[in-house]
């Protein structure tokens, strides 16, 4: 079973998962309309990558005297050989977050035999700090929608997890040779990829009264059969599975704020009764909506 750690507190929550020893992902959807400040040590062992797949995040440094923001669908490489880093996190309304925490030693048996081609593994730049922002590539978009909206049985979790991190980690190296993107013409055009992003912001905006997808193609000036295939591509899944995941998170976070009963939850999501909405949560979830509090309540 995967090491998994739910943190809860008065201003925030994330998930942590221990994929090996020097391995961790982090990750949150704060879908409220208030700040959510994460807190953890890093110490100066570790490699931090953090990617803002939605929204805004701000990074604070020295007790909030320095700060580093980062932007949808940006990444930040953060690494201090010299001092711990400790995370301290302000994630903004309606923003998602997942980070990859790496120790060194990690690194270096992953890419032994490519030490030279990554800078701060080698011996001469192991005493040098890194700071370095990139875009978030369509193919890593991809892979972190996955780490996002999961839904696996728990004893196959660390396996596609593991998988996923390994994944995440080749593609940022390999940023370099993505720009040309071959195995996939559609997302060599980056109008298209605008436009698809665009296509994912409308149905989250309105997710209760979704537009039919034809609609939402001649909405961003795309064909039917573009819209689909390039929303696979950049996002992992059809349209509507899209966005049956994202109102279930939506949902969740919902309930465990506590300001809503389980029919408001439905209503706001777009399910006109709380039977269909129910079913739906318990698919996703294995549990009901009316459970899951319950269980939040068991442990807070």
């Amino acid at each position: 079973m995967i090491n998994v750690i739910k943190k809860n507190n008065a201003t925030g929550s994330y998930e942590l998962f221990k994929i090996e020893e020097g391995l961790f992902i982090l990750k949150s959807l704060n879908n409220q309309k208030d700040n959510h400040i994460i807190e953890k040590k890093i110490n100066k062992d570790f490699i931090q990558f953090h990617f803002c797949t939605k929204g805004n995040l701000d990074f604070l440094f020295n007790q909030g005297k320095y700060q580093i923001g980062l932007k949808e669908e940006r990444n930040l490489l953060l690494y201090n050989p010299k001092q711990d880093l400790p995370l301290h996190l302000v994630i903004k309304p309606n923003s998602w977050w997942v980070s990859l925490i790496v120790s060194i030693k990690k690194l270096h048996e992953l890419f032994s035999d490519e030490a030279n081609y990554i800078d701060f593994l080698t011996d001469e730049k192991r005493n040098t700090k890194y700071y370095k922002e990139h875009d978030v590539s369509p193919s890593m978009a991809v892979v972190l929608s996955q780490v996002l909206n999961f839904n696996l049985h728990p004893s196959v979790k660390k396996l596609y997890l593991k998988a996923k991190a390994f994944e995440l980690l080749s593609l940022y190296f390999n940023m370099p040779a993505e720009t040309n993107i071959e195995q996939c013409p559609f997302l060599a055009d980056e109008e298209n990829v605008r436009k698809i992003s665009q296509a994912k912001e409308i149905i989250i905006n309105q997710m209760a009264e979704p537009p039919s997808l034809q609609e939402l193609a001649d909405e961003i000036d795309l064909s039917l059969k573009k819209l689909k295939e390039g929303f696979k591509e950049v996002y992992g899944d059809t349209v509507y599975g899209f966005l049956l995941d994202y109102k279930m998170e939506y949902a969740r976070k919902l309930l465990e704020s506590g300001d809503y009963n389980v029919n408001e939850v439905g209503l706001q999501v777009g399910y006109s009764t709380s039977s269909h909405f129910i079913a739906a949560f318990k698919k996703k979830f294995n549990t009901t909506p009316k459970k899951y509090i319950q269980s939040i309540n068991l442990f807070s």
